[in-house]
């Protein structure tokens, strides 16, 4: 009997360090919710994963709170889409190894009875003038997201201030936003690869497009392990060069939704 227990109990710890060995490492990463909602992440982290024996924990938000998480140590990269908060980010000593990943752009949404009549102006300057002129109400994401930046950045280069009650600042997603703005009639500001998945779920139409002011390009960056030991770096690195080696890239350029591609491939390799 005294020899069954002690059998029993060297399998038990055999099991423990068998299962200790084969758990998954976890790479943290804060994402702007654009990645998450177009449905990317979906196809573009399982090779990663399987590749790496790893589990990513994904934290989607505005870019604004993803950078804040990097700050504070509390993942390993970032993926996003702010190319001024990105720099000072590294700037001030939180990332490391930043790349280019990818773009889309920006476009302005609006009912289809244009009552600001944006779709004659040829700038997304002059677009929100009209919005403003007309006090159309207008939705904006107010979350200090890529797109929030954004949007306050042609807001700022019109040398207008919106204001309330035409001007709404959801603090919301842009899932949210994109829903709000269409039960309202309202305009609204949106990055391509976000309105795609919900183009037939809503009425909304693009009505100003194509300006240079509205380009939107991704980066990756590594949180600094010289500001937080406890990163993951080495394991963010492989995930910066996965994303912007060969194989990420074609996942990239293949996800399509409806024949429409949400993100184009942009690493500088």
């Amino acid at each position: 009997m005294k020899n069954f227990f002690r059998l029993i109990c060297i399998f038990l710890l055999l099991l423990s360090f068998t299962s200790i060995g084969f758990s998954e490492t976890r790479l943290k990463m804060s994402t702007t919710t654009s990645t998450e909602d177009s449905g990317l992440l979906k196809v573009l982290l399982p090779p990663f994963e399987k590749a790496n024996n790893v589990r990513v924990d994904v934290i989607s938000v505005g870019t604004g709170k993803a950078l804040k998480l990097g700050e504070n140590g509390d993942v390993d990269v970032v993926l996003v889409h702010s190319r001024p908060a990105e720099d000072k980010f590294i700037a001030d000593g939180y990332g490391v190894d930043r790349c280019d990943v990818m773009y889309n752009d920006y476009i302005i949404l609006g009912p289809k009875n244009d009552p600001a009549k944006i779709k004659e102006t040829k700038s997304a300057v002059d677009a929100l003038k009209k919005i403003a002129e007309t006090k159309s109400l207008f939705v904006s994401r107010g979350d200090d997201s890529g797109t929030d930046k954004k949007e306050k950045a042609i807001w700022k280069a019109t040398g207008i201030v919106p204001q309330i009650p035409w001007y709404i600042e959801a603090g919301q997603g842009m899932g949210t936003v994109l829903q709000m703005a269409n039960e309202k009639n309202a305009y609204t500001i949106a990055d391509r690869g976000t309105f795609i998945p919900f183009e037939n779920k809503i009425g909304l139409i693009i009505l100003v497009e194509g300006d240079k002011t509205l380009f939107n390009p991704y980066g990756v960056i590594a949180v600094n392990p010289k500001k937080h030991p406890g990163v993951q770096y080495e394991l963010a690195k492989k995930f910066v060069e996965f994303v912007t080696g060969p194989e990420g890239q074609k996942i990239i350029a293949d996800y399509k939704l409806d024949g429409k591609q949400l993100f184009f491939p942009d690493a500088k390799k």
